[in-house]
């Protein structure tokens, strides 16, 4: 059996820089500060689907320090905006320095505070909406994500697979873990037995779901 190190090692193989200089300067200050950003098999298949939807508006819970919105907002038409929502106040200092940076003041929205009590304010619509945030509140979040998403619009989840943490039974994982793993575990069955999705579990990065809405 082919592992999976050689499998990803091959397809990086053919990997394209494409990003601009502010990014990178991004990936630069998320790697010597131990911040965690999306991957490169996630920012791929970010930038394939967001090539392929052409969406009005996006969402993201979890900005950090903004390397996501600023790559999704390469990613998009000059037209789309992007609301972005982040509740660590360091990392929105860092994230609107960034987004400065990059010049998307104009085409990146920045919200302050808790994604639980901004998306009940939300209202609209965002036809791509991104949850990269708390991976325990997920399943919090879905009603107002989901009466946020239009009829085919896109919901894309982010490292759902908790470093395997996911395959395991509760017994074999830390104490500590265990509303986490309880819950992403209700988050993953609620979206693919949700009959308003359609919803596909991918082991990008460190697993990603992407989800249609009918």
């Amino acid at each position: 059996m082919i592992s999976k190190e050689r499998i990803e090692d091959f397809i990086r193989s053919f990997d394209v820089d494409s990003g601009s200089d502010a990014l990178k300067e991004i990936e630069k200050e998320a790697k010597r500060d131990h911040v965690p950003i999306i991957r490169k098999g996630t920012q791929e298949l970010l930038r394939i689907l967001l090539k392929m939807k052409k969406p009005e508006r996006i969402l993201e819970v979890g900005t950090a320090i903004g390397f996501s919105s600023v790559f999704m907002g390469e990613c998009s038409s000059s037209e789309t905006e992007i609301t972005t929502i982040e509740n660590y106040p360091p990392r929105i200092v860092r994230a609107k320095e960034n987004i400065k940076m990059a010049g998307m003041e104009g085409k990146i929205h920045l919200l302050e505070g808790d994604a639980a009590d901004i998306l009940k304010e939300l209202d609209g619509y965002y036809d791509f909406i991104f949850m990269d945030a708390a991976k325990g509140q997920y399943i919090h979040f879905l009603p107002d994500i989901l009466r946020l998403l239009p009829s085919g619009g896109i919901l894309v989840s982010d490292n759902v697979l908790q470093d395997g943490d996911i395959f395991e039974s509760r017994y074999g994982i830390r104490r500590r873990n265990h509303t986490i793993h309880n819950r992403m575990r209700e988050y993953l069955y609620v979206l693919t037995h949700n009959d308003e999705l359609d919803t596909v579990i991918l082991e990008t990065g460190d697993g990603m779901t992407i989800s249609v809405r009918k």
